[in-house]
């Protein structure tokens, strides 16, 4: 298994730390250690894949703004400024294909970002990672 000073990860390993965040969900609070590796493996997975869609279930339009920005550098795209900014809970989509995003109010119990990996081919990586945490690129 890699190391945060070891980063060299294969897809199953990538995978499995990745597979810890099922979707169902609220993110959990990661030790630093865990949080490299789950970057990492987010990001090696990313690179396998032709774009990626993020889903953000946030507690407030500055919370899920900001995880929409450091998530979208991670994956160099270019997040929009032009959001409002509603009260309460949010939930935001972002499609780094074509760049259209939408924020809306979010009524749900879930927080945290989806990440779908897309492939333009069967044969791709066409999985989502989530609810993994707000912060994780902070």
């Amino acid at each position: 298994m890699p190391t945060p000073q070891d980063p060299k990860l294969t897809v199953q390993e990538a995978k499995k730390i990745l597979n810890k965040f099922n979707c169902l969900d609220i993110a959990p609070i990661l030790k630093p250690s865990e949080k490299v590796l789950t970057r990492q493996a987010l990001i090696f997975m990313a690179s396998l894949s032709d774009y990626q869609i993020l889903g953000i279930c946030a507690e407030t339009a500055e919370e899920g703004i900001m995880a929409m920005k450091t998530y979208s550098r991670a994956f160099h795209y270019e997040a929009p400024d032009n959001l409002p900014t509603p009260e309460g809970a949010v939930y935001i989509k972002l499609n780094g294909k074509n760049g259209l995003c939408y924020l809306d109010s979010y009524y749900g119990h879930h927080r945290g970002v989806l990440v779908s990996c897309q492939s333009n081919y069967e044969t791709g990586i066409n999985e989502m990672y989530g609810h993994l945490p707000i912060d994780l690129f902070v």
